[in-house]
């Protein structure tokens, strides 16, 4: 873990941050802000977003969107300006060439098939772990096993992960208690897959439980969740127990950005808010405050930490540090299509 001090940042969108420092009113109460890094976008919702915009650049508005392409308003409202069109279900996409992109989430099977039997161009953003997990699922399942994903009911990603087997194939596990009810056919014919974005600690739970009741059953050959959902709960780990309060910038539809905040209150941060921008912040919960934590859900743009940042600095005297776990490099690729049609 490194730390290290930062000049203030200003307001501006990513990639366009200036390095002036930011002006602060003397004679205000001091607070120190600790910057959890990694924070923010991860490689798969850089890819996400890409998809879009360069899917714009070639076609030309409107590009049709199945569901937000991440879980941040301030970016899908971002590419609803540049001519992206946001659906819930592929029958509000009129016929003809306009391509349709499905989401880093993921999507059942049947989406793309009603999309071919319809003509319709499309465009696959899922993220490549969540691809991953995808895969692994069909493998368990050609081998005869039953499958139980660990994750949550409702999100897109779940709902994805399970598309991708035949009814019955497939069984939810959202906690420790749901697994003393199991009864599979066969329980010794297993194997589980988890959702890329849960709690690392939640998760390890589960699994330990599964394996007590079930000890042939068999798991991924690499951990499911995503290194950026394990690096951002690893860096609040490390800086929750020091701060007074701490603020996750994200939306609350965002899987990742509310473990965040979970992880914040387990070690024991006594005031933790998931919040998508500074005009939500409750003053009054801050109140005697000296030092404030603030990380960034994985589908969060940094614009809206620096917004944070701001909104504190015109009430106090802000020095700000960032704490560092990791450092990361991944890079994924644009789908083919795109980067073909972009070369020529």
């Amino acid at each position: 873990m490194t730390v290290d001090r930062i000049a203030l940042p200003s307001p501006h969108p990513p990639h366009e941050r200036r390095n002036d420092n930011l002006r602060v009113r003397r004679g205000q109460a001091p607070l120190h802000i600790l910057l959890c890094a990694p924070r923010g976008f991860c490689a798969g919702v850089v890819r996400a977003i890409d998809v879009v915009e360069r899917a714009l650049a070639i076609h030309g508005p409107p590009v049709y969107v199945r569901h937000e392409i991440v879980h941040n308003k301030y970016v899908v409202e971002s590419l609803k300006r540049k001519g992206a069109v946001f659906v819930r279900e592929l029958d509000e996409v009129p016929d003809g060439n306009a391509p349709v992109i499905f989401s880093a989430h993921g999507v059942a099977k049947t989406v793309p098939a009603n999309a071919d039997s319809r003509g319709l161009t499309t465009i696959d953003a899922t993220c490549p772990l969540v691809t991953k997990v995808h895969r692994e699922a069909e493998i368990h399942h050609k081998r005869g096993r039953h499958v139980l994903l660990v994750g949550h009911s409702g999100h897109p990603e779940v709902v994805g992960t399970m598309g991708q087997l035949p009814k019955g194939s497939i069984t939810l596990v959202e906690d420790v208690d749901q697994i003393e009810a199991l009864t599979p056919a066969d329980p010794n014919n297993l194997a589980w897959v988890t959702q890329t974005t849960l709690s690392v600690d939640d998760t390890r739970h589960v699994v330990e439980a599964l394996k007590r009741k079930f000890p042939n059953i068999t798991g991924p050959h690499k951990d499911d969740i995503c290194y950026a959902t394990t690096n951002r709960q690893e860096a609040v780990k490390h800086v929750a127990p020091l701060v007074d309060a701490l603020i996750v910038v994200g939306s609350s539809n965002s899987s990742n950005s509310q473990r965040l905040r979970e992880v914040a209150e387990r070690v024991g941060c006594p005031i933790t808010r998931l919040l998508n921008r500074a005009e939500e912040i409750d003053w009054p919960a801050f109140e005697g405050i000296t030092r404030l934590g603030l990380t960034a859900g994985a589908s969060a743009p940094e614009v809206l930490v620096e917004e944070i940042i701001e909104a504190f600095a015109a009430r106090y005297e802000v020095t700000v540090d960032t704490v560092s776990t990791v450092v990361e490099d991944m890079v994924f690729p644009l789908p083919r299509e795109l980067r073909s049609e972009a070369a020529e």
